[in-house]
């Protein structure tokens, strides 16, 4: 064969060749992070399911630990909303991120329900307890007084657990803005040169008031996660943040914003932002940009 037409053909097939391995590369390290963020959507489901879980039973120990008819009454409606909703979210797949979203607000929902009543009941037990004092002289009285502070100083010891799940922080009011390269707001992702997260950390009065580190995760419509802020740990694996700040927390509402700045080209699409403390997701929201 003539060399002048041989050597244009094997340069055009090792452009092919080229492409191929391109192409399966890059179709291997989409799968490998599909994979990556399905798994994080399991462990978020299972997370779910246990706290629902967890819900239901503490609905059973405080039914059998209250005398209050009106109040077990409320508590066995409270338990059987919550069964409902494990029940939905056991049917559900993990890839229905809108029915997940729901039911992640329901469950929100039930964490401010039950904390209510945790605090309920440690009203009654304060109250209980002033009652002794002010009806010493009341024999029939304080025995009565006697028997139910008994066993709301039990039923207290047997709730310090369920304060942790209640105490569990929450951020709301999740939003992700775009800047360009003067700091000032865009609408155009072509001109997006920096991603600013906003968030409320809400009031919780038993959440641990202290110095806390808050990690958040940015992940792009294919599912890669932007940026690298280091590592934290999440259900006994260690996930990578976009961004991380510590903030003081004091039991009010608190403001956090953090900054990411644009360092590949962005794609449009749905963006999802996640947010984690004390080892718990406390937030996410997924935004289309485009």
């Amino acid at each position: 064969m003539n060399k002048k037409v041989l050597i244009p053909l094997i340069i055009v097939v090792l452009l092919l060749l080229a492409g191929v391995v391109y192409l399966t590369f890059g179709l291997h390290k989409q799968r490998r992070e599909n994979i990556e963020l399905q798994e994080l959507a399991a462990l978020d489901k299972a997370e779910m399911e246990s706290e629902y879980q967890q819900f239901a039973d503490q609905y059973t120990e405080m039914r059998a630990q209250i005398t209050n008819d009106s109040l077990v009454e409320q508590l066995t409606q409270e338990q059987l909303r919550t069964e409902q909703l494990l029940q939905e979210l056991k049917d559900v797949k993990a890839s229905d991120a809108r029915e997940i979203t729901r039911l992640k607000k329901e469950l929100e929902t039930c964490r401010a329900v039950i904390r209510s009543y945790v605090l309920e009941i440690d009203s009654l037990n304060r109250l209980n307890q002033n009652l002794i004092a002010e009806n010493t002289q009341v024999k029939e009285q304080v025995a009565e007084a006697n028997k139910r502070i008994e066993g709301l100083s039990s039923e207290r010891e047997s709730l310090s657990e369920k304060v942790a799940i209640a105490s569990q922080l929450d951020a709301t009011g999740i939003s992700l803005t775009m800047l360009d390269k003067k700091n000032k707001t865009t609408n155009k992702l072509s001109r997006c040169k920096k991603f600013q997260m906003s968030f409320t950390i809400a009031k919780n009065v038993t959440a641990d008031n202290g110095n806390k580190t808050v990690y958040v995760r940015l992940t792009s419509p294919a599912g890669a996660l932007l940026g690298n802020a280091g590592q934290f740990e999440y259900e006994n694996r260690n996930l990578t943040a976009t961004a991380k700040k510590s903030i003081e927390y004091g039991g009010k509402e608190t403001s956090v914003t953090l900054y990411w700045d644009v360092t590949q080209a962005l794609e449009a699409g749905s963006y999802n932002v996640s947010i984690f403390a004390d080892g718990n997701m406390i937030g996410s929201r997924s935004v289309t940009l485009n």
